[in-house]
């Protein structure tokens, strides 16, 4: 499987809000940040964090797709 955070940035862009914003209204570390940048792995608790912070669910701030063929 692969995690995206495409949504995540578009959502960013929508809200005019910089990267370092995000990290100060959620209160998540600038390398949180920069895994998610890279398509990484973040904990749910940061997850949690940012849906808070910017008043969404979890889709729409990343996607998981199947990289396999079932």
């Amino acid at each position: 499987m692969a995690v995206s955070y495409k949504r995540l940035w578009k959502l960013l862009i929508d809200k005019d809000m910089k990267k370092g914003e995000l990290c100060r209204l959620a209160g998540i570390s600038t390398a949180s940040v920069t895994k998610m940048g890279r398509n990484g792995c973040v904990t749910t608790d940061v997850l949690d964090k940012i849906c808070t912070a910017l008043e969404c669910n979890i889709e729409d701030v990343m996607e998981i797709s199947r990289t396999d063929s079932l």
